[in-house]
């Protein structure tokens, strides 16, 4: 096989069919509401809780719920071209499983490296947010961390370390520390948490993650129902901010541009529903369940986003809502004190569902590149015990702890989105692909409109994409530049389908 050929040997979806039906690496134990949790639990979380409230004040003002509304519209796209891909290939990997299909090894691994990165940085990012609220709840029981251990470094305070490391390199010089964060220990202790939680059986986490996903959406509830209530429609003149400039960085602010912007960023709150389709194998019908679980859970989602939204700005002016706490900040300066600390606890108990979805399909996608070569075979053995992949999840969850305890949440969360909405449009195109090649496949969900409906998902993700700050692209490209380096080290000799043209 010359070297093109090996690019793009691909499994065929009767292979991938037949191959769902006869392995056993899990057990079958989740129902159609475990998996709809696990999607709601993936995407309710820091977007409600911190992004809604920080967007507004940054870059969207009231107009935030409009960037809700358009990231929410090229999700739903891509969710719609997921839904198909689920019912005609239940088999754990989600999008790296089918770019295998349809693209070939090579896209497949991109694709696969590229969401590895994406949902374990995800993790780091709910967890940044988490830690904020869990010390809302401390500081109002009268307890407070010492300054170190309370967030991440700055921006600032980590250039200064990595210019006394390795010099200034043509950077301007940093004086002196602006303040004492080191390292956020609560953000590291839950990301390690939720790892040792999915080490153990899939079934007793995702009946505590249901558990939880209903606790938080009845929190959601309460900050609709309350603050409708406190809303004054002066908080939301002008509704879309005029645009602003800073004149010593030269970054703007607001504006419709700025609604784009907040766009971009806030699509990291309403993806998560792809993490189910994760847990394929795990699936009692997933070639019934999962696509409803997909289109359900981004549903239910949509509704609330767009509803805390409004709240949001309607009770407090948009300028106000720029903490890692913003809605329980919203109620603190109402005077609703009860409820901000309500509010603290839901997000607190609910967020901790959005680690497990996507720490849950980091593990999943690290486990099918190994077990189909393109990673060494030791990350894709099974625990006796658990029935889970436990050393790829605790390899994350080491991975996820080190992250959220360093960096601060903005550098993290640029870095989340640009992965994700590549997959998005490979995805999307991909369908469109498998349509003209297979017309014959029994689909049990077919994506509606689908040479408007996918088109239009490549269309908003590469809007999105083109709203992300410069550097973001550069760390992408770097990661999937170190992605490169190990497929042609490893993965294109490894592969089983290497071995298999071998024999």
């Amino acid at each position: 096989m010359g070297f093109l050929g090996k690019l793009v040997r691909h499994k065929t979806v009767e292979q991938l069919q037949a191959e769902a039906g006869t392995r056993g690496d899990f057990r079958r134990v989740l129902g159609l509401w475990q998996l709809t949790a696990i999607g709601i639990g993936g995407i309710i979380g820091v977007g409600i809780f911190v992004l809604a409230g920080q967007q507004a004040a940054m870059n969207a003002g009231p107009a935030v719920a409009i960037s809700f509304l358009i990231a929410g519209v090229g999700s739903a796209c891509a969710a719609l071209c997921y839904a198909e891909f689920a019912g005609l290939i239940p088999v754990t990997g989600s999008a790296y499983t089918y770019g295998y299909a349809v693209l070939g090894e090579f896209a497949a691994w991109i694709i696969g490296w590229d969401l590895l990165l994406e949902y374990a940085l995800v993790v780091a990012v709910v967890a940044i947010g988490w830690s904020g609220y869990v010390q809302v709840l401390l500081a109002s029981a009268g307890v407070h961390l010492p300054e170190w251990a309370q967030q991440s470094m700055s921006a600032q305070t980590m250039e200064y370390y990595l210019q006394r490391l390795f010099g200034l390199h043509g950077s301007t010089a940093i004086a002196g520390l602006s303040d004492g964060h080191r390292f956020n220990v609560i953000a590291a202790g839950v990301s390690l948490a939720v790892a040792v939680l999915l080490t153990v059986r899939t079934e007793w986490g995702a009946r505590f993650n249901t558990a939880v996903v209903a606790i938080k959406v009845i929190g959601v509830l309460l900050v609709v129902g309350v603050g409708v209530f406190y809303i004054d429609t002066a908080n939301w003149h002008p509704f879309v901010p005029p645009r602003v400039v800073d004149a010593a960085t030269g970054i703007g602010h607001f504006g419709w541009a700025g609604v784009l912007t907040g766009a971009s960023v806030v699509f990291f709150a309403v993806f998560g529903y792809d993490t189910l389709t994760t847990a394929a194998e795990e699936s009692k019908h997933p070639q019934r369940d999962l696509p409803r679980a997909v289109l359900l859970s981004l549903a239910i989602a949509m509704v609330l986003y767009l509803a805390v939204s409004l709240v949001l700005t309607g009770i407090t002016h948009y300028s106000n809502l720029g903490g890692e706490a913003s809605v329980s900040d919203a109620f603190e300066q109402i005077g609703l004190h009860w409820l901000s600390v309500a509010i603290a606890a839901a997000a607190v108990i609910g967020v901790t569902s959005v680690l497990f979805a996507f720490m849950l399909g980091a593990a999943r996608i690290w486990f099918a590149l190994a077990r189909d070569g393109l990673l060494p075979a030791w990350f894709a053995k099974v625990s006796p015990r658990f029935g889970t992949p436990a050393r790829p999840t605790m390899i994350l969850g080491l991975f996820t702890a080190l992250v959220a305890g360093l960096l601060p949440i903005g550098e993290v969360a640029e870095l989340v989105n640009i992965g994700t909405l590549s997959a998005f449009i490979i995805i999307c195109a991909s369908i469109m692909l498998l349509r003209v090649r297979r017309p014959d496949l029994q689909r049990n969900f077919r994506t509606p409109a689908v040479w408007f409906t996918a088109p239009l998902g490549i269309a908003f993700s590469i809007a999105l994409i083109y709203g992300l700050p410069w550097i973001t692209y550069e760390r992408f490209i770097l990661w999937m530049a170190l992605g490169c380096v190990i497929y042609f080290a490893y993965g294109i000799r490894h592969s089983k389908m290497a071995q298999r043209g071998r024999a």
